[in-house]
């Protein structure tokens, strides 16, 4: 489990090809290494891998087949990945509660500056929509962040300066792919309308 506080940007060193996979090297940038063995969770680029090992400031982990196929950017070499260490039950939950499971891939249609702060708006896979409420939480490559106004499929969301200093979305472009994972407590109320309406 995971609060979509980014703690660090990292960078993809090295993609070499498993069987049914993708290992990956990855540089954990600033991220505070000396607490994390073998077998711990990381979000990358908000996907939550485990850590295969640890050598030289550098973590490995696999990426399935099955991830690479619902996510984005975990597969190239010189990609900036969002990090954050999974979350003890005595931390401060300063975002949302996030599991590191990717809901969809969202595109980019804006990114420009509004004033001191960056306007961004995405197009959201229709799956999601139901999950997605105007100043309810979503998950964007890891970040936590609150959705302003939803058009239709795009919806809107604030980046303040800090934000984008400390996570890979200053990077951002139009057509650039994102991870959405949506918020944890809309999925299971969707699914106990579902239920309750007997869909």
């Amino acid at each position: 489990m995971f609060t979509g506080i980014i703690e660090a940007v990292g960078e993809i060193k090295q993609v070499s090809q498993k069987a049914n996979a993708l290992g990956l090297l990855i540089a954990p940038g600033k991220l505070d290494m000396s607490d994390v063995k073998i077998g711990d969770s990381i979000a990358v680029n908000g996907v939550c891998l485990t850590v295969t090992s640890l050598a030289n400031n550098f973590f490995t982990t696999d990426v399935s087949e099955e991830t690479l196929r619902c996510t984005h950017g975990l597969n190239s070499i010189g990609n900036y990945v969002n990090l954050e260490k999974a979350m003890r039950l005595t931390d401060r939950l300063g975002g949302h509660l996030v599991s590191g499971h990717i809901d969809g891939v969202g595109e980019v249609t804006k990114f420009e500056q509004a004033g001191e702060n960056y306007l961004l708006a995405i197009k959201a896979p229709p799956s999601l929509l139901k999950y997605i409420a105007a100043k309810g939480s979503i998950t964007v490559n890891g970040v936590s962040l609150t959705v302003n106004r939803i058009h239709a499929d795009i919806l809107e969301i604030n980046l303040i300066p800090h934000t984008l200093a400390e996570t890979n979305l200053k990077h951002l472009k139009p057509g650039e792919k994102l991870n959405l994972e949506s918020d944890m407590l809309a999925r299971y109320v969707a699914r106990l309308l579902e239920l309750s309406s007997g869909i």
